[in-house]
Parts: structure tokens; C-alpha cells; sequence
């Protein structure tokens, strides 16, 4: 899949894979085009977009009040995925739809991965749909060539995380702190361990996420992986105009090595 071979493609070149994630409609969906091109330009290697919700059980309070601004100007999903049809041919790298499960059954199912298909969604995150409970949207998604990335959290068996990394799409995301999203001071003393562990046996890149929030981390993290994603972070500098700092957690996967 295309979100796989991007990935690929970067560590090929002996440097780690980058997502930020943004959530749609913060500031109104007029601004998405020019954030999406802001962060291709910047050097993302693709972007995940996250859908407004009110229930937002994985989110923490930075990405938590952005979907409330996004819900006040009137964010949907069905609106975001049109926005993003409009402007897909201006933004090369992939894009990835992070959602929770109750807004796609609202849509219905064929009607979303129609949708994704004619926007060019190339990646899909569900927090809030188990593996076995997923497997309705399989099928789907493989009709439209989108892929859809599994979790993997601290605290599941070795046996559960194979079967989860055998199952991931484009990459497996691995969660690297027990909680919702958001900055963190320090990671558990055995992520290290955690993450090579599942690098080792995943047959698709892992990336690492949640807790990323400085240079420092980027480097820290994607040391044992093959990049990483920064969410909250990068929605409280986008909401305070603060885009040079953007483009400096982007350039930190520069200056990590290879495993």
C-alpha cells in the first residue's frame, strides 16, 4: 500500500518516518489545505487528520478542546472528507483518517470508504474498535486500498500483539504510554525493550506515538522504530501560530540513526 511504501521509502534513505497529526476543522476546514501543504513542505511523511467527536475516550485535553473548536465551525465527518476531496490534488504525501467508530456507522459503512476513496484517504485509526470487532471493516477498506492501522498498547500480552501486528495495515502504531494523548516528561523505563520487541516480529513499519513532544523525544523514540507521530504537540503550536517549531520536530528524525 502506498502509506507502507512511503514509510519504506524514508528509512531506506537511513532516516525515520514523521506523522503529525492535526485535527480537522480546527480553525475552520477553509485552513486545512494550507496546513496540510505547510506540513508536506515541512517534511512529513504523511499526515494523520483527526475527525472532531464528543466522546473522544483516546484523546487528552490539547487534542480534546481542538475537536471542540472543530465541532463549533461546524466540523463533520462527511464535510471533512469532501474538504479534503477538494484539495487532495495539491497535498502528495499520504493522509490518514483518525476517527472514532460510532461517526463512521452514523455515515454508514460503504458511504465512508466511498467517501475516503474519492479524497484519497490512503490510512485509517479507529481508537475505540477492537481487532475482532474491526474485521467487519476489512473488507471495505481493502475494496478502496485503505489501510487500516492497528494499536499496540504497553499492557497487551506478547501473543495479543503479534496477532495485532499481523493484522496492521501501513503500519502498526505503538502507543508508548499507558493513558490518553499528550506531552510527557519522561517514558517507562522498559519502553525500549517494548518497542524492539515488537519491531522485531511486526511484518509493517511500527511508528510510535502518544507522549512525543520535543526533539529530544523524536530522537529518543524513533531510535527503536521506524518514526514517530506527534499529536498534541503539534495541534497546540499549529493553534498558537508557532511554526518553526513545528519544523523542528520534523527535522529531529533527520538526526536519529537506523537501528
Amino acid at each position: 500500500m502506498r502509506l507502507e511504501q512511503a514509510i519504506r521509502t524514508v528509512t531506506d534513505r537511513g532516516e525515520k518516518a514523521f506523522i503529525p497529526y492535526i485535527m480537522g476543522g480546527d480553525g475552520g476546514l477553509d485552513k486545512l489545505g494550507g496546513i496540510l501543504t505547510f506540513l508536506e513542505e515541512a517534511g512529513a511523511t504523511a499526515i494523520e487528520i483527526g475527525v472532531p467527536f464528543s466522546d473522544p475516550v483516546a484523546d487528552g485535553p490539547v487534542i480534546q478542546k481542538a475537536g471542540q473548536r472543530a465541532l463549533a465551525e461546524g466540523t463533520t465527518l462527511e464535510g471533512l472528507l469532501a474538504q479534503i476531496e477538494r484539495i487532495r490534488q495539491d497535498v502528495h504525501i499520504p493522509l490518514i483518517l483518525m476517527t472514532y467508530l460510532n461517526p463512521v456507522l452514523q455515515l454508514g459503512v460503504d458511504h465512508f470508504f466511498d467517501a475516503c476513496a474519492s479524497a484519497g484517504v490512503d490510512g485509517l485509526i479507529i481508537p475505540d474498535l477492537p481487532l475482532e470487532q474491526g474485521r467487519i471493516l476489512f473488507d471495505g477498506a481493502d475494496r478502496r486500498g485503505v489501510a487500516l492501522i492497528q494499536l499496540a498498547s504497553l499492557t497487551s500480552p506478547r501473543e495479543r500483539l503479534e496477532q495485532i501486528a499481523q493484522s496492521s495495515e501501513g503500519f502498526l502504531y505503538a502507543v508508548t504510554v499507558n493513558g490518553t494523548t499528550g506531552g510527557r516528561n519522561t517514558f517507562s523505563g522498559d519502553l525500549e525493550a517494548h518497542l524492539k520487541a515488537i519491531e522485531a516480529f511486526s511484518p509493517v513499519p511500527v511508528l510510535a506515538g502518544f507522549g512525543i513532544s520535543t526533539p529530544d523525544h523524536v530522537r529518543e523514540v524513533s531510535r527503536h522504530v521506524s518514526g514517530v507521530i506527534v499529536g498534541s504537540k503539534i495541534v497546540e503550536l499549529l493553534e498558537e501560530g508557532r511554526r518553526a517549531e513545528i519544523e523542528l520536530l520534523v527535522a529531529a528524525r533527520k538526526a536519529t540513526t537506523v537501528n
